[in-house]
């Protein structure tokens, strides 16, 4: 079996992951005029559950405190975020590491990724004791 540090790590990627996925396929499927936009409320949608899929997986098998959970998921995806998605998918496409981390709306998900995770594992564990 893996340490519980581990699998939330493990889990914390499958989450960066399907964000990732949700952000990449908003491009191929043109509903606004502004592209950028799409992206962020496709990622900003989508990582609802995805976030309570990687926090459910988590707790099916190991425990942490649901804070703790979402500190890792985000600084996970944070550095993924810094070792992959802006080099591979944003730097190519003109952008640049001070635009992805200068948009305010990176910050609105981070926070709202803390806050789904940090919520549903509280959930997730009342319902384990009860």
């Amino acid at each position: 079996m893996i340490s519980k540090n581990l699998f939330s790590i493990l889990c914390a990627i499958l989450v960066w992951i399907l964000g990732v996925a949700f952000y990449l396929l908003s491009f191929y499927i043109s509903i606004l005029e502004n592209p950028d936009l799409q992206s962020n409320i496709t990622l900003a949608l989508g990582i609802i559950p995805s976030a309570g899929l990687g926090t459910y997986l988590f707790y099916r098998n190991s425990y942490i405190k649901p804070s703790s959970l979402a500190l890792t998921f985000v600084i996970v995806a944070t550095v993924l975020d810094i070792l992959i998605t802006v080099p591979v998918f944003i730097i190519p496409n003109g952008g640049s590491y001070s635009n992805f981390f200068g948009d305010p709306m990176f910050y609105t998900i981070i926070v709202e990724f803390y806050f789904i995770v940090f919520y549903f594992g509280n959930h997730l564990t009342k319902k384990m004791k009860a």
